[in-house]
């Protein structure tokens, strides 16, 4: 991503979430500005932020009197907004789990390009992309990065737990362990 990019992304970023804010519309920072935010791995193409499912038409009503241009895919987790054509993703349904008050609330608010916002916790973060993998997409490139960047920050325990269905996340656990990016978990029996 070259400079310029990035400065279109941060403008983008800041406008859709001083909508949100104008608006009063409970939302945080996700994806990968979030990384961004707590220190990690910057982000790549696009602005992530999470709203509850109930806010939807109201945040889409929100962009587009601020000038944002909205539209609802085919997709039925997400709606999106353009800022002067850069893409703003409004996520209501991340990894098949509806965002509701204990989501949002697993953000701290933050200084995200001297905005005051909340961003999701790196736990989240580390949660919502390992369930992204499965038999279709297992690109655990697109994970390291996140987990290296923020392993002190990431509670390990946490992340096994809310992610023991998935045997991918099981998987990328364990290469983490390997590469001591996450601490090993200790095995029944272990001293």
């Amino acid at each position: 991503m070259t400079r310029a990019d990035d400065e279109v992304l941060i403008e983008a970023l800041k406008v859709a979430a001083s909508v949100l804010k104008s608006a009063q519309i409970p939302f945080a920072l996700a994806g990968g500005y979030a990384v961004y935010a707590h220190g990690g791995a910057s982000s790549d193409h696009d602005v992530d932020f999470l709203i509850k499912a109930e806010d939807v038409d109201r945040s889409l009503e929100a962009m587009a009197a601020a000038g944002l241009e909205t539209h609802r895919p085919p997709e039925d987790w997400l709606v999106k907004a353009y800022h002067e054509g850069t893409l703003v993703d409004l996520i209501h349904r991340p990894v098949d789990r509806e965002v509701d008050d204990d989501t949002l609330a697993d953000a701290a608010v933050m200084k995200v390009a001297a905005l005051s916002m909340p961003v999701l916790s790196p736990t989240t973060l580390m949660v919502h992309k390992l369930l992204t993998f499965n038999e279709h997409h297992c690109d655990y490139s697109k994970g390291l990065p996140l987990a290296r960047s923020l392993r002190e920050r990431i509670d390990w325990s946490r992340v096994r737990r809310e992610t023991k269905e998935s045997p991918y996340a099981a998987a990328f656990i364990r290469l983490a362990e390997l590469l001591e990016i996450a601490p090993r978990q200790l095995e029944t029996g272990d001293a």
